[in-house]
Formats: C-alpha cells, structure tokens, sequence
C-alpha cells in the first residue's frame, strides 16, 4: 500500500512538471509566433506603401503619349481624371492598376493568415503610398481604387456591391466624387453584414477615402464640383471643331 502511494505522488509530480514545461514551451512559442507575426505585418506594410506609390496614371498616360493628369482638369493622377481627357482605354488601364495596387498587398497578406485588424492596417498603407506617394513630391490621388482593391480579398460580392455603389451614384448624379463617398459610407454597412469581422478595417478606409475628399464635398455644397459627363461633352467639342478646322 505504502508502495502505491509513493508511486502515485511520484507521477504526480512527474506529471506537474511535464505540465509546466508544456506550458512555458507554449508560451515561448506564442512569443516567437507574435514576433514573427509583427515582423510579417511590418514588411507587409512597407511593401503595400511602395506599391501604392507606383503612380500608374502618370506612367501609361506618358507611354500613352496623353497629357499629364496632374496638369488637367480637377489635377487628380486617377482613371477618371483620364476619361476626362477622352481616354477611356487609358482609364480602364489606370483603374486596373490602382485596383491591384491595393489588392496584392492584402492578398498576400490574407495566405500569410495576417489577422483582420493588420490587414486593415496594411490596406491602409498602400492607400497611402497612393495618396502620398513616395515620389512626385507626395502628392497622388484619392486612394478610391485602391481602396476598393485593398477590399476585394474580403470577398468578390462585396467589391460588386462597391461598384455597383459607386457607378448608381454616378448615374443618378453625374458626379464621380458623390458616387466615391457615398461608396465609402455604405462600404462599413456591407462589410457588417457579410464579413463582421472586417468591419473596423473598412471603416479605417473609408475615413481615409472621406478625408481625402474634403474638397470635393465643399464644392458639392456649394454647386460648384464639375460633372464628368458635362466636362467629356466639352472636350468632344472641341476635339470635333479642331478637326473641322
């Protein structure tokens, strides 16, 4: 009987010290893993502001021999800045590359199992490589795009809706800008009802996109924001009086 017990308090023992080395190994993983974790986020971060400091609307509208965006019209490096000078391939191809200047950053971040708070962090980085880019002096657009592809990864229905949002509000109105905020005051509400957990991340980035379009939201008040489809209009003009002539 003394035998049994001394054998029981002996794997008693045992067993509480194997516990505890259990749980300080899992501890010191946890650490290693938040380290690591942090160190990922980090990196992330800088290669989502360097891409979205690639200021594609400058680069194809000079190798598509277009006037510079920044000297034309509302002064925006953006797609819709190039379909006001009549170029709609060069808008389609300025929107699909601030679209993936948002998107592939978070995207590679979503396989790295970054958690939903980071990766509202690293989306809002490269929107702020894009609205102030490392180069040309920090001065880049709104950010719409790539906001709306830094949302793309959350799930395709949402970046519809988005669109869908955007080009409603458009219609209706004849303004891009109105269509842009409104896109960024309902895109928390989508988000909330789809995907809850990446409701704080999209909020971030619909303050950012709020923000940047202080601007146009006063001269929306005032009547004086410009409709893109007068301006199109008006450059049609005069591009059919400079051929009559």
């Amino acid at each position: 009987m003394l035998c049994f017990y001394s054998c029981r308090i002996l794997f008693q023992e045992k067993y509480a010290y194997y516990l505890q080395i259990m749980w300080l190994r899992r501890l010191f993983s946890d650490a290693e893993r938040k380290e690591n974790m942090i160190a990922v986020v980090l990196g992330m971060m800088i290669f989502a502001y360097l891409c979205g400091s690639i200021p594609s609307a400058i680069l194809i509208c000079r190798i598509a021999k277009l006037q510079d965006p920044r000297a034309y019209g509302s002064g925006n490096p953006g797609a819709t800045n190039v379909l006001r000078m009549g170029s709609l391939s060069g808008a389609a191809a300025v929107l699909i590359c601030d679209i993936l200047k948002g998107m592939l950053p978070v995207w590679i971040s979503w396989f790295l199992h970054v958690s939903p708070p980071y990766l509202g962090l690293i989306a809002l980085a490269a929107c702020f490589g894009h609205i102030y880019p490392l180069f040309f002096h920090f001065s880049g657009g709104k950010g719409v795009a790539t906001a709306l592809g830094a949302i793309a990864p959350i799930g395709w229905d949402l970046s519809v809706l988005m669109m869908g949002t955007w080009l409603l509000a458009l219609l209706l109105s004849g303004y891009s800008s109105l269509g842009a905020i409104v896109s960024a005051l309902i895109a928390p509400f989508y988000v909330w009802w789809f995907k809850p957990q990446f409701t704080f991340p999209v909020a971030m980035l619909s303050c950012l996109i709020l923000i940047r379009h202080q601007d146009n939201i006063q001269r929306l008040w005032r009547g004086t924001e410009p409709k893109i489809w007068g301006q199109l209009r008006k450059r049609n003009r005069r591009n059919n009086t400079e051929t009559k002539l």
